[in-house]
């Protein structure tokens, strides 16, 4: 029986370095063809909702942005039972605990991926609504996918480099459309409203 692997990018792209997984993904499809048993989905924030994709997996590789307290831009690998205790003890966002629960109640339900594979990313920068990844986050991207590339390879899967491909999720929210659309800070606050955080008594520009 052919072995059905799952590369998954999990994150919220508004939120700055936040959205590393999603782009590593992106960037993945994009810039390889894989063969036909291996899937490649943006998983956003979907939390609970990815359940069916992951029961569907054999074996899952995960991207995303977390807290290792490491300088920024550090990537780390987690293999197996270290990628669910991790994110159970390191909570950075409400999608890792949404995840954390994918993964236990995939089990409950009877059916986990064998084998789990995790490459994360120390984030430099999470409070910027609407901005991108910062340059030392952005840098890891190519990183990142080599290792999710060598792991891949130990699973007897070899991907093929291509030219270029529209994207995961459609050209609007491709990474070089992204910046190109997206306002500039002093046009539109990333950091909250005004009205609600006192932003000017606490000496920021945000009207």
């Amino acid at each position: 029986m052919t072995e059905k692997i799952l590369i998954l990018g999990i994150g919220n792209i508004l939120w700055a370095d936040e959205g590393f997984g999603v782009r590593a993904v992106q960037a993945l499809q994009q810039g390889f063809d894989f063969p036909e048993n291996v899937s490649l989905v943006d998983g956003g924030t979907q939390g609970l909702g990815l359940i069916p994709y992951v029961q569907e997996a054999d074996t899952l590789v995960i991207l995303d942005a977390v807290d290792f307290h490491l300088p920024p831009g550090s990537l780390v690998e987690l293999s197996n039972d270290a990628v669910p205790a991790y994110f159970g003890a390191k909570k950075m966002s409400l999608h890792q605990v949404s995840f954390q629960e994918v993964l236990a109640l995939s089990e409950l339900l009877g059916k986990r991926p064998e084998n789990l594979y995790l490459v994360g990313v120390q984030p430099e920068l999470l409070e910027d609504y609407g901005g991108s990844l910062t340059a030392t986050v952005r840098a890891q991207l190519e990183p990142a996918m080599q290792r999710v590339l060598a792991y891949l390879q130990t699973h007897a899967i070899s991907a093929r480099r291509k030219q270029e491909d529209p994207g995961v999720s459609g050209d609007a929210l491709a990474l070089a459309n992204y910046e190109l659309q997206r306002p500039a800070p002093d046009a539109a606050c990333r950091i909250g409203d005004a009205r609600f955080l006192n932003l000017r008594e606490a000496g920021h520009s945000c009207a």
